[in-house]
């Protein structure tokens, strides 16, 4: 054979290849339209999960993924009518190793015969119990998430934590790590706000340190030493008020709890273990109405840091955040004539101020001009400001512009009559109830440090209220009746006074 035969030939193969590779992927095309995890998206599995596919083909076939698994053809009925949709569920074992790896589907002609290939976009590894993942937390949002589950205010939180507190990962989906709590308990954890560490770590747990309990001119303080930085829930609860303060991956080792001078707000505290590895705090306090509280660490040991009532229940010399919403860049709800919340906002917080300042109240504002101001940052400066309470006010919107009223909204039980009292107000007005919602899952409702509450004032979207919103003179009735839904909160709170404490010490013998 010559020389230039040879290239011919070489040519003719690679040509027969390169159109060989045409077809198959065209017939793969028509064999398999889609083929992904489910969810679509990359996920860390470990033994006991699922994995979970699904492919969209051509009715009857042979299909499988993974290492060969099966696929079940779903019938039209479970389908909306649509054939040739396959599902696949694998339960990951011990021993399972696949590292980052998309998943590999193919439609048989028979065992060992593919006739068509594909790879799902996502990405999956599964996780070895032999060596645990572990997270540090960052930054001063920290924050758990209950499950997945997403809207325009985000997750549903299960709490904020400190920075370098330790969890324990055991998935992934998406950009939430899963994070092992306890026994049967686990949370998510957005992955910008904890940082992977190396493998090697053990995973975090802790006996408890005899802890002790004391105040001093301003709060009541819990401190319970630790050997580790562990995750911890907390719940303000009522009828009794009391805090209760769940440490995951603790256990007692607590022989006695100092309580020392100066406790004004704490009652006699107590602890519980509910299941091996969570050391429950029980902190009753002593008036009916709490207001506030706050969790860090110094170094392992955790700080519980409890607020006591304003030294008078009046506005005068109560000090009050208040939250313009939106503003700059932030637009917020608009009509259809205009009227933007940002504007609105601002107007009616201006007037509330000068109506709280009036009273005798010391007012922080987050904004007093048009600028744009994130909401992360909004509750990081309350936090440093350390109001008695805090109040946010925003105008609402709906799709529809037959729905209208006045609203509010609290997450926290404890914080509830806050809401109430305003809400109750502010229909004086005129306006329409919308409701009062609690466990609502917004930024500045989240803080624990203080009682606080949303007022959606009105529906800029319904022209009934969008004509009441833009009147300076409805906007100044409007703050009068915040001012006077603040007053009765207070009025209220002092009615109930303590639960059968002093609000002030006894004198010493």
């Amino acid at each position: 054979m010559t020389p230039s035969h040879s290239v011919y030939r070489s040519w003719q193969l690679l040509l027969v290849l390169v159109l060989s590779s045409l077809a198959v992927s065209s017939r793969a095309q028509a064999l398999i339209e889609t083929a992904e995890t489910v969810p679509a998206t990359n996920q860390w599995l470990q033994p006991g999960d699922r994995l979970q596919v699904r492919l969209k083909g051509r009715p009857g076939q042979r299909v499988t993924f993974l290492r060969g698994l099966p696929m079940t053809e779903l019938p039209p009925a479970q389908t909306k009518g649509q054939r040739g949709i396959y599902q696949g569920t694998y339960v990951v074992r011990p021993g399972d190793t696949l590292q980052n790896r998309p998943i590999l589907f193919q439609v048989m002609r028979n065992d060992t015969v593919a006739l068509a290939s594909a790879f799902s976009r996502s990405k999956v590894r599964f996780l070895s119990p032999d060596a645990p993942q572990l997270a540090l937390t960052k930054g001063q949002l920290a924050y758990l998430n209950h499950g997945l589950g997403e809207d325009r205010l985000g997750g549903a939180k299960l709490g904020y934590l400190d920075s370098a507190v330790v969890l324990h990962v055991t998935g992934m989906v998406g950009a939430q790590y899963r994070v092992r709590l306890a026994e049967n308990q686990v949370a998510w954890v957005p992955q910008d706000v904890v940082r992977l560490l190396p493998p090697g770590g053990f995973v975090p747990t802790s006996l408890t340190g005899s802890w002790s309990v004391a105040g001093d001119s301003l709060y009541d303080y819990v401190q319970v030493p630790l050997e580790a930085r562990l995750p911890y829930r907390s719940q303000l609860l009522t009828n009794p008020t009391r805090l209760v303060v769940d440490i995951f991956g603790a256990t007692s080792n607590t022989n006695w709890i100092t309580q020392r001078d100066g406790l004004r707000e704490l009652g006699n505290v107590y602890y519980e273990q509910p299941q091996p590895d969570i050391f429950r705090l029980v902190l009753p306090l002593r008036h009916a109405q709490a207001w506030g509280y706050s969790i860090d660490y110094r170094g392992t040991t955790l700080r519980i840091r409890v607020k006591r009532p304003p030294a008078r229940l009046s506005l005068k010399g109560l000090t009050i955040g208040l939250d313009a919403g939106h503003g700059g860049t932030n637009v917020g709800a608009a009509s259809a004539k205009g009227s933007q919340e940002k504007v609105l906002t601002l107007a009616i917080a201006q007037k509330l101020r000068q109506e709280l300042e009036k009273a005798g109240a010391r007012v922080l504002m987050t904004r007093e001009t048009d600028v744009t101001v994130e909401n992360g940052s909004r509750v990081l400066l309350m936090r440093q400001l350390n109001p008695d309470l805090l109040l946010s006010i925003h105008v609402n919107s709906s799709g529809s512009a037959t729905v209208q009223g006045t609203s509010t909204y609290y997450r926290y039980v404890a914080y509830r009559p806050l809401a109430l009292a305003i809400y109750n107000e502010v229909r004086k007005t005129g306006l329409k109830g919308f409701g009062n919602v609690g466990s609502f899952n917004f930024n500045l409702n989240g803080a624990t440090e203080y009682p606080n509450a949303l007022i959606e004032t009105a529906f800029v979207s319904n022209p009934e209220d969008e004509k009441r919103l833009t009147d300076p003179a409805f906007q100044q009735q409007l703050a009068e009746r915040i001012k006077d839904g603040v007053e009765e909160f207070l009025k209220s709170t002092r009615a109930k006074g303590p639960r059968g404490w002093l609000l002030r010490e006894p004198a010493a013998n």
